[in-house]
């Protein structure tokens, strides 16, 4: 299949989206598929930029800068974004490419023009990959209320919904919203999240340089943001600054990252270090210095989600410890493959005593790190995802119905009964 595929985020950027997008891409290069990936580029000069890539197009558009700036310029630049992506895809070498599917990836919510317009051109089926549902979970924290902010968010949310014909949701639990409460009637499935299996490179980052060499660590890569709630981690490292074999790792930048690092330094805690970002690539090499991932999500989340993060240490076999939000689906995840500890009460009291069991369990169970890597395999391949898109674009092209996955004629709302509840192998 020719594949067009939309995000504002591709390497060189280092976020967990611009990895999962890389990692996506090869895929499907990988299984055969032509794949076009068109990326939101606000440090071009020019209007354009086509590169080839590992079997790929890569046409990099210029648009209005929305990453590091003011929550009202982001607004406005991401508000302009597809169209800016427009008019600049029509000033470029592949103005007239049609496509068999087009998929694009949220976060961001602003994309659906974009795949609108390459739809219409291409008469073919889309496929929305989301990840987090926005701006629902920003409710959830009381960071808007339901104002005419969000009722703006909520339009362009529900006309991303509108131009999908398959929405791909990360976990079970966010079925049901999609189902009642966004007024859509594309075809819903679970496509879970994926990484896929990166070599140790080595880090530039050591520990054993450091002074937490020698120690059991915790590590914690990735976004320090206020969808984390990062400030249980600092407490937690407090309460295990008795214990001289035992470190923090923080690596990576967000808006709560300095007054993370700042509010380490009043605490003096000698047991946590901070890093700046690192390339994907070498996150193998650090966690091989680790013992255990570190997860955090504010408690006032409602929505379901399994980060990138749990990914990335699933695969290094890295088991986890986990503060999160109360009925999210990754507490049965976790529990149920018995990869970690994880609380839901956002008490650090707790956080430390399963810290504390967790650590005590490392030594006592030498599979949970094989469960670990597993449970990777199992669930998260970059292969099963791609099979999963290219199948749905293909039954949407058909028109047809299957008695296996339950996919039926256009306009209906059909859930895969097999992914409504989550199973987990006993195996793992």
């Amino acid at each position: 299949m020719r594949i067009a595929l939309i995000a504002d985020v591709f390497p060189p950027l280092r976020s967990s989206g611009a990895v999962q997008l890389r990692d996506l891409s090869r895929q499907f290069v990988q299984q055969g598929h032509e794949v076009t990936v068109m990326v939101a580029s606000p440090e071009l000069e020019k209007p354009w930029q086509l590169d080839h890539l590992n079997g790929m197009r890569v046409l990099r558009l210029r648009t209005p800068k929305t990453k590091d700036v003011s929550y009202i310029r982001r607004t406005f630049g991401e508000f302009m974004m597809p169209f800016a992506m427009l008019r600049n895809l029509r000033r470029s070498p592949l103005a007239d490419a049609t496509f068999d599917g087009v998929v694009w990836y949220s976060p961001t919510i602003f994309l659906g023009p974009v795949a609108k317009a390459l739809k219409q051109k291409s008469d073919c089926p889309s496929y929305l990959i989301i990840r987090d549902i926005f701006p629902e979970w920003a409710v959830d924290m009381g960071l808007m209320g339901r104002g005419l902010p969000y009722r703006f968010f909520k339009r362009v949310a529900n006309h991303q919904y509108s131009v999908a014909d398959v929405i791909g949701v990360q976990t079970p639990g966010n079925l049901a919203y999609f189902s009642h409460g966004s007024g859509s009637r594309a075809r819903l499935e679970v496509l879970h999240n994926w990484l896929a299996d990166t070599p140790d490179t080595g880090c530039s980052v050591s520990a054993r340089n450091s002074p937490l060499s020698g120690r059991k660590l915790f590590v914690y890569a990735g976004n320090m943001g206020i969808a984390q709630g990062m400030d249980i981690l600092l407490d937690l490292a407090k309460r295990l600054s008795h214990r001289n074999d035992v470190g923090f790792l923080f690596v990576g930048r967000g808006s709560d990252a300095r007054r993370l690092r700042d509010e380490a330094k009043k605490l003096a805690l000698d047991n946590v270090l901070f890093f700046d970002e690192i390339d994907p690539d070498e996150i193998p090499g650090l966690y091989a210095q680790c013992h255990v991932g570190l997860v955090a999500l504010d408690p006032r989340h409602k929505t379901h989600n399994i980060p990138g993060k749990f990914l990335s240490y699933m695969q290094s076999s890295l088991p986890v410890l986990a503060s999160i939000n109360a009925g999210n689906d990754l507490i049965e995840l976790i529990q149920q493959t018995r990869v970690g500890r994880v609380c839901t009460d956002n008490s650090a009291v707790t956080l430390a005593a399963l810290a504390e069991e967790l650590l005590a369990t490392l030594d006592q169970d030498g599979q949970i790190g094989r469960r670990c890597k597993a449970l990777a395999e199992q669930m998260f391949s970059p292969e099963a995802a791609v099979r999963k898109i290219t199948l749905a674009l293909e039954y949407e092209r058909q028109g047809i119905f299957d008695s296996n996955t339950g996919w039926t004629g256009a306009g209906s709302v059909s859930i895969e009964a097999e992914e409504a509840t989550p199973q987990y192998s006993s195996e793992l």
